[in-house]
């Protein structure tokens, strides 16, 4: 059970009626999920050289698991590509991970004879407001920083997508969260009209592994 999360990577927890920290390698608020005394899921460190030897993987706020490590979506990313889950992916034939382009690395880049490279940024979502699934949950000048970084790719003549790794299933659309960060989200809309795509799949989170499931539609009002 969630005890308290000390400067953002470390997470207090109890466990057998001992008391234990867990590394989180989410930089997000996560305001709406650690609460005290919810169940939270760790995993075992590999190795020993870790300061803190367990991981945070998910917490059951209420109902359902969600999953909190960001690693998770750059994992279930590749595994839906070679599983052939990823229509926005049909016709790729090669899959790259943190692959180097300038002074940039980019979460994966996927190939393939007579089509333009798809490059992918993976965001792990944990926030959902009014059934609304949303990114981020804390203001993120690394995350805008993605977004102009695909903006330029598409400008290029490649296509250039976001993975949205929605960790819980009570969202039924999908937008940016403005009433966090103001900017990511003019940026996102200025992706998508250069041509930037998003895909927000709903990802459901358990203790027995992880759920690939359909695309969430944009808010429409949004939009318009």
């Amino acid at each position: 059970h969630f005890i308290q999360r000390v400067k953002r990577f470390s997470v207090e927890f109890e466990y057998a009626g001992k008391r234990l920290w867990a590394h989180s390698n989410n930089s997000g608020s996560m305001l709406s999920l650690l609460r005290p005394g919810v169940p939270v899921l760790v995993s075992p460190a590999p190795g020993k050289k870790r300061k803190l030897h367990y991981t945070l993987e998910m917490v059951k706020p209420d109902l359902e698991w969600i999953g909190v490590n960001t690693t998770t979506p750059n994992r279930l990313l590749k595994k839906a590509f070679e599983a052939q889950l990823l229509p926005w992916a049909a016709g790729y034939t090669h899959f790259a991970a943190e692959v180097q382009r300038g002074q940039s690395r980019f979460d994966a880049r996927f190939s393939a004879n007579g089509l333009p490279d798809l490059w992918v940024e993976c965001k792990n979502v944990t926030l959902v407001e009014d059934e609304t699934a949303a990114f981020p949950d804390a203001e993120s000048k690394r995350a805008q920083k993605h977004l102009v970084e695909m903006i330029e790719l598409v400008q290029t003549g490649q296509r250039a997508a976001f993975f949205y790794c929605v960790q819980r299933t009570d969202g039924r659309c999908f937008a940016p969260a403005d009433y966090i960060d103001a900017a990511y989200s003019k940026l996102f809309y200025q992706s998508l009209k250069c041509g930037v795509e998003a895909y927000p799949h709903v990802c459901e989170a358990s203790p027995a592994g992880s759920k690939f499931g359909a695309i969430l539609p944009l808010r429409q009002e949004l939009l318009d």
